[in-house]
C-alpha cells in the first residue's frame, strides 16, 4: 500500500472521538466499534474555537415517574454512530462541514449529595456559554433546563423558549423543588424565560394555567399540521434569542417508548423532524433532547430517535449561522 493512503488497521478509520484530524466533515467509523462520542465528533475540553458543544447531563432524580433518564446521554450518543457515517438527508450540506462541534463530556456532580446538582449544572453552562460555544444537550430528565436556562440568560438575557412535549411543564410550585413538572413555571416567574415570546407544543395532560405561554396542544397540532405550527413558533418567537427543548415523550409511546412518563396520542418521529427542520431563521442560544430512559426502550429506538431530532438540530444550528 502507498505511504499517502493510510491503512484501514491504523487509526485514521477507528476512535475518531480521539484519532480525527479535522474537527470538520463527515467520516465513516465502523457503527458497532470505536471510542462512542456523539456523531464520532472530537472528545474534548478545549472550547477555543468551538461552535457547538454537545454535553450530557445523567441526572434524573427530578423525575415523578419511572427513572432511568440518566442513562439517557450515553444511550443518544451510542445510537449516534449509526448516523454518523452520513450528513442529515434533508439539508442542503453537511452542518458540520461548516460547524466545529465537539463532545464536551458529561456534566458531574455528586449523587450523594443531589442538592447541589442544579448549581454545577448552571456553572458547567455558564463557562461554556461565557466562551461564545452553543450548547446542544442530551438529558437526563427535563428538570436540567432549568440550570441550563439560567445560565444562558445570563448572556443572552430573557430567553424565548420553544418546547415539545406531553407535559406543560408549569405546575406551579413553591421554588424549593428539583421538579422535571414545574421548572418552566420558576423560569417563567423569574424572569429567565418571556412567555409573551415562547410556545408549547404537543401537550395532552391537564394544566388549567397557561402562565403566559402559547400552547399548542396535541389536538391541535394534529388538527392543523407542521406547516401551521412552524408559521405560528416564527411568529410567537420572532427574531428574540431562543432555547429549544425537546422532551422525547412529545413523540407518540409506540415512537418512544423508552420514556419515564409516556403519554398515548402523540407524534412521529417524521413530525418531529419536519418540525425542527421549518425554524429555519431562529436564533438559537441552545437546545436540548430530554427524557430519554433506556431501561424502558425497546430495540434502541428511542434513543435513535433522540440522536437523530439532535442531529437535527445542528442543521438548524448550521442554517442559522449562516
Amino acid at each position: 500500500m502507498s505511504n499517502d493512503k493510510p491503512s484501514p488497521a491504523t487509526a485514521a478509520f477507528s476512535d475518531l472521538a480521539f484519532t480525527r484530524s479535522s474537527p470538520y466533515g463527515t467520516q465513516a467509523e465502523p457503527t458497532y466499534a470505536g471510542a462512542t462520542s456523539f456523531l464520532r465528533r472530537r472528545y474534548s475540553k478545549d472550547l477555543n474555537d468551538v461552535d457547538v458543544a454537545v454535553i450530557g447531563v445523567p441526572f434524573d432524580v427530578a423525575t415523578t415517574g419511572r427513572p432511568g433518564t440518566r442513562y439517557g446521554p450515553r444511550a443518544m450518543r451510542a445510537a449516534s454512530t449509526m448516523l454518523a457515517w452520513c450528513p442529515p438527508y434533508a439539508w442542503a450540506s453537511d452542518p458540520l462541514d461548516t460547524l466545529h462541534v465537539i463532545d464536551w463530556g458529561d456534566v458531574f456532580f455528586d449523587s450523594g449529595n443531589i442538592t447541589a446538582a442544579p448549581a454545577l449544572i448552571r456553572e458547567t453552562y455558564q463557562t461554556i456559554s461565557s466562551a461564545g460555544v452553543k450548547p446542544l444537550t442530551l438529558g437526563g430528565d427535563h428538570f436540567i433546563s432549568y440550570p441550563i436556562l439560567q445560565a444562558l440568560a445570563e448572556i443572552h438575557g430573557p430567553l424565548s423558549l420553544i418546547h415539545f412535549d406531553a407535559h406543560s411543564d408549569t405546575w406551579a410550585d413553591d421554588g424549593n423543588r428539583i421538579d422535571h413538572g414545574t421548572m418552566f413555571y420558576q423560569a417563567a416567574k423569574t424572569g429567565i424565560v418571556d412567555p409573551s415570546r415562547s410556545i408549547q407544543l404537543g401537550m395532552r395532560t391537564f394544566n388549567a394555567e397557561k402562565h403566559g405561554f402559547e400552547v399548542l396542544d396535541a389536538r391541535w397540532l394534529h388538527r392543523h399540521g407542521i406547516a401551521a405550527a412552524v408559521a405560528a413558533i416564527m411568529t410567537r418567537v420572532g427574531d428574540s434569542a431562543c432555547y429549544l427543548s425537546f422532551d422525547v415523550d412529545f413523540l407518540d409511546p409506540s415512537c418512544a417508548p423508552g420514556t419515564g412518563t409516556p403519554v398515548v396520542g402523540g407524534f412521529d418521529t417524521h413530525t418531529a423532524l419536519e418540525l425542527i427542520r421549518g425554524m429555519t431563521g431562529v436564533r438559537l442560544a441552545g437546545a436540548d433532547v430530554v427524557e430519554v430512559s433506556p431501561p424502558f426502550d425497546h430495540a434502541e429506538i428511542t434513543a435513535l430517535a433522540g440522536a437523530s431530532i439532535a442531529h437535527e438540530m445542528l442543521g438548524l444550528f448550521a442554517a442559522n449561522r449562516k
